[in-house]
């Protein structure tokens, strides 16, 4: 099957994460997958929530929201209680990053990321881990500079990928397009060592069989594999702000 964009059905969209892209917080990056467009922030506050107090740990936590012209038809901004997609998509991204901090080595300090989708075409949650995580990794970087912080608490890179099965047809990276037609959807988080932080699959037409789910889970390691090589390139290098 040609895929509308002309990719292979193991090929990312283009990738790209402009780090510093603002100036004021702590760390920033926006990535571009696709026609996918995220703003990621990381924040710093000295403390934790209330219920974490005194525990000696720190906290990692997420917001996401879609701006009104991310989408074809204007989406209304997200005022009092959140939608149950946003929610969920917020605390995906939460624990993805989790998942890869040493919370004793933040001590009781919190980072606050902010995924705000600019555009979207298909892979929005995805894409907020797999920025976010570079954003994450600058606002340790301006903590360990500044001495908030004795050693970074980053273990190991976390990125994301969707694939799906679209026509009976396993395909990495799905496009809003293509995620509409699927018969399967998935969502996979993976660490830089290759251990899973979560796997979120639907059969949305159909049900799917263990061989299908070992070919997606393949396709998106893959995926991933290259994700994690963009973003240390994209952190070895120089933060846009820096040069503006």
């Amino acid at each position: 099957m040609a895929r509308s964009d002309g990719r292979r059905f193991n090929e990312l969209r283009r990738v790209e994460i402009i780090r510093g892209f603002t100036r004021h917080a702590a760390g920033s990056a926006l990535i571009r997958a696709g026609g996918t467009h995220v703003l990621c922030t990381a924040c710093w506050e000295t403390g934790v929530p209330s219920w974490r107090k005194g525990s000696g740990k720190g906290w990692v936590t997420a917001e996401y929201d879609m701006l009104p012209g991310s989408t074809s038809q204007r989406k209304a901004r997200s005022r009092g209680k959140l939608d149950g997609r946003t929610q969920e998509i917020q605390r995906l991204v939460g624990r993805a990053l989790r998942a890869v901090v040493d919370m004793d080595a933040l001590g009781e300090h919190s980072i606050l990321i902010d995924c705000d989708v600019l555009q979207a075409d298909g892979g929005t949650r995805t894409a907020s881990i797999t920025g976010a995580y570079v954003a994450l990794c600058d606002a340790v970087r301006l903590a360990l500079k500044s001495k908030w912080i004795a050693q970074s608490p980053v273990q190991q890179a976390v990125a994301a990928v969707s694939v799906g099965i679209v026509h009976g047809k396993a395909l990495l990276d799905l496009n809003y397009e293509e995620d509409v037609e699927a018969d399967v959807d998935m969502n996979i988080v993976m660490t830089g060592a290759g251990g899973f932080v979560e796997v979120q699959g639907t059969g949305e037409e159909s049900t799917f069989t263990l061989a299908e789910l070992d070919r997606l889970v393949k396709l998106a390691r893959g995926g991933i594999q290259q994700l994690l090589k963009v973003q240390a390139r994209c952190l070895r290098g120089r933060p846009a702000s820096r040069n503006s």
